[in-house]
């Protein structure tokens, strides 16, 4: 078979807990070219069940990303299948016994890449949705001087305590299935996977957006006809990884490390990059709120809210243009 994505080798790489996983990777795409000057480089992360393929929908020809002018480094995160997870570790970091991951593992990780591998040394930006716009965060308070700008959307810099108790809500959903057996189930836990996007479509899109069947736009004639479609997209993912990542995204905090702390003001302050923050003002679980405490102590930053009934989906690709246009307007400002 062949891949459309290549393998960074992280060796024995050691994580922020002080375990160590042996042989660990990351799964990455590139498109475009490289300049001279390798001063082109925009660095997208992968969102919670995102993946390098599904970022591409965030840049192309005549987009504000686009690979006639830009490298772009799609990388995808630690627990999501491809990169390193629980799924594809052999045996004593198979399932339920791969190693608690950070946001701070994730960069340092994808840091790895980007200087070693690609012999990359300034990123002209860093960008995306949900747990990938956590990272955008996250880069620019752990690697300050080598980020110029970011544009995190629908995201935040820490995890808020209501973020939180909304995850462990699906977390319990899911383990609820006898036949997780404590992340040693032999066959998928399908009952507890279909819980999971049941509760998952709830948080998604707003109150709103079920008030006025919006989901007839995407095709639904009931909001159980969207429940059950969430329910097949969760099968396919496998539990012990959706659990992975859902803890990386719960202690989310850029300033969880030795470089800061735990002063969150002070790792906020850090950040040198050029910064817009987009949200999303129907979003259930990353609030402008949040956002707009956080850029208070950004230097030279913006907080722009986008209005619209999707809630946190909005940012979905092909779920509203006018947002495409948003974002890409906020691209060009932070690029130029």
């Amino acid at each position: 078979m062949t891949l459309d994505y290549l393998y960074h080798d992280l060796g024995d790489f050691q994580l922020q807990s002080g375990n160590i996983l042996p042989n660990a990777k990351l799964a990455y795409k590139t498109y475009g070219e490289l300049s001279p000057v390798k001063n082109n480089v925009v660095v997208l992360p992968t969102y919670y069940t995102g993946s390098h393929y599904r970022n591409e929908g965030f840049f192309g020809a005549g987009r504000a990303i686009d690979p006639a002018r830009h490298f772009i480094v799609s990388v995808n995160l630690f627990g999501n299948g491809l990169s390193s997870s629980p799924s594809n570790t052999p045996a004593p970091f198979d399932g339920p016994r791969f190693p608690n991951m950070t946001l701070y593992d994730n960069i340092r990780a994808q840091h790895q890449l980007l200087t070693e591998a690609l012999g990359i040394t300034q990123i002209a930006l860093v960008a995306g949705w949900s747990m990938a716009g956590c990272q955008s965060f996250q880069w620019a308070a752990q690697y300050p001087h080598m980020v110029q700008a970011i544009l995190p959307f629908c995201a935040s810099a820490k995890t808020a305590e209501h973020n939180i108790v909304f995850l462990e809500g699906v977390k319990a959903a899911l383990q609820a299935d006898a036949a997780y057996d404590d992340g040693n189930y032999q066959s998928p836990p399908v009952k507890g996977l279909k819980a999971f996007g049941r509760v998952y479509a709830g948080w998604a899109f707003s109150q709103t957006f079920y008030r006025e069947q919006m989901y007839k736009l995407k095709g639904f004639d009931s909001a159980e006809a969207l429940l059950q479609d969430w329910e097949q997209d969760h099968l396919e993912w496998d539990a012990n990884d959706l659990l992975c990542k859902l803890w990386t995204w719960q202690q989310g905090d850029i300033s969880n490390n030795g470089l800061y702390n735990g002063n969150f003001e002070s790792a906020l302050s850090a950040i040198e990059a050029r910064t817009i923050v987009i949200v999303c003002d129907s979003d259930l679980y990353f609030r402008p709120e949040d956002n707009a405490l956080e850029i208070e102590h950004i230097k030279n930053s913006e907080l722009r809210i986008y209005q619209s009934p999707w809630g946190h989906c909005v940012a979905s690709p092909g779920n509203d243009a006018e947002f495409e246009r948003f974002l890409d307007q906020a691209i060009v400002a932070l690029l130029g």
